[in-house]
């Protein structure tokens, strides 16, 4: 926003930095504790301490802001759909990976942003996705929504999560092909119940 020198931009370095790095919230894979006896069986004469991490790069991550004295404040203004839903042209669509690990092949991590922006008003979504086999399935998204004749910008975050076998067992009902759903978030994340919900908005001058 070029009058207020307001801006928000989505990056993996500051998304990276909020992943937790004592360890605490680490989630353990499925078959955790047999791979590390065998580990600690080919290592017996390793003593070298590895700083714990969380390796599933989970992150609450809702964009870099810069620029002074505007700020988002708690709102109960949910971003408008019945907008969205219009058939407006699409002026400028893009979606990028910020950052994706495999997990050592026991499922996916990934955040990526989708950006649609119309003639009046823009929407970005900046999601992280992350399924660990046999654990848990979480996705985080944050989305951007912009009016550009009011200059009202709101935020929403929505975290949600579920144990990867209940995820299954619901796929698994509806008779459909289970590996491929569990591949694509965009197939989840109506099947997981939220965990955290905030909505922000500001109002750029």
């Amino acid at each position: 926003h070029p009058e207020s020198g307001w801006k928000i931009e989505f990056n993996a370095f500051d998304a990276l930095d909020l992943v937790d790095k004592t360890g605490s919230s680490m989630l353990q894979v499925a078959h955790s504790k047999e791979w590390q006896s065998t580990r600690e069986k080919k290592h017996e004469g390793i003593t070298e301490v590895v700083k714990p991490f969380d390796w599933s790069y989970s992150t609450d991550y809702k964009g870099t802001l810069h620029g002074h004295g505007t700020t988002f404040e708690p709102s109960t203004d949910s971003i408008p759909l019945e907008l969205l839903k219009r058939h407006d042209p699409i002026l400028f669509f893009d979606e990028l990976t910020l950052y994706e690990d495999e997990m050592a092949d026991n499922g996916i991590t990934l955040l990526s942003c989708k950006i649609r922006v119309m003639p009046a008003r823009l929407l970005l979504l900046c999601r992280f996705f992350m399924r660990l086999d046999g654990v848990m399935i979480r996705i985080r998204d944050t989305r951007i929504y912009v009016e550009f004749a009011t200059g009202e910008v709101i935020r929403e975050y929505l975290a949600k999560e579920e144990r990867y076998e209940s995820v299954r067992q619901k796929l698994a009902m509806k008779g459909q092909d289970v590996p491929a759903q569990l591949r694509d978030p965009n197939n989840l994340v109506d099947l997981l119940p939220i965990v955290d919900k905030t909505l922000e908005r500001l109002q750029l001058k």
